[in-house]
């Protein structure tokens, strides 16, 4: 028997990969605040949100697809997909800065392209076997391969955020080390105070073996 799945929003994967506390913000207490990263985002898609098809160089486009994959509970939409020989469907996800990102940053952007390619497979019956990042400062895309690693990455992460929405837990911020590269360009961070529940955590967990404390 099916069972039916929360749906998971695409943009979820990509916020829970970069921080499970940013992802848990936005889709658990429905908070969001904008910052020049965010607003430089919307401007990039507010080039490529509009819904049409047109034909280019012979390839069929389609912008803002609606996407889904019923059997991870996946939903979302497309920027960008390529319908190459066969109605093979190549998406292309629309980011702004430069293809030159950390690998860790590229790495969530990644998943959210796979995220789109496995719904693509699942409605189409075709492989989907490599989409592309375009960045938009560089002008340039950053082909990704869709490998079976990122599609179990896919299926975990959605799971991860199931969990996460069912439980009604906000995770912990970041550890230090990652949150120096990634709270400071966050539009959460006064909301998030990673500092401040990170000084909580550590005096709670002082109090356990310290009753004095």
């Amino acid at each position: 028997m099916a069972i039916d799945l929360e749906q998971i929003p695409l943009s979820a994967l990509q916020h829970w990969r970069y921080c499970p506390r940013q992802c848990g913000l936005i889709h658990l207490e429905q908070v969001f605040d904008e910052n020049i990263y965010t607003l430089r985002g919307q401007a990039v898609h507010a080039k490529v949100d509009q819904p049409g098809v047109e034909t280019a160089k012979g390839v069929r486009v389609e912008r803002t697809l609606p996407l889904w994959h019923d059997a991870l509970g996946l939903l979302g939409k497309s920027d960008v997909v390529e319908f190459l020989a066969g109605g093979v469907p190549y998406p292309v996800e629309y980011k702004h800065g430069s293809r030159n990102k950390a690998a860790d940053i590229a790495a969530c952007d990644d998943l959210q392209l796979a995220a789109q390619a496995v719904c693509l497979q699942a409605m189409t019956g075709k492989t989907v076997l490599e989409g592309a990042i375009y960045y938009a400062t560089s002008k340039r895309r950053r082909v990704v391969v869709i490998t079976e690693q990122l599609r179990i990455d896919v299926a975990q992460t959605a799971d991860a955020i199931r969990l996460m929405l069912a439980s009604g837990q906000l995770p912990p911020p970041l550890a230090p080390a990652l949150a120096v590269k990634r709270c400071k360009a966050c539009s959460l961070l006064e909301r998030c105070q990673p500092q401040a529940t990170h000084a909580g955590l550590i005096a709670a967990r002082a109090a356990l073996f310290d009753p004095d404390v």
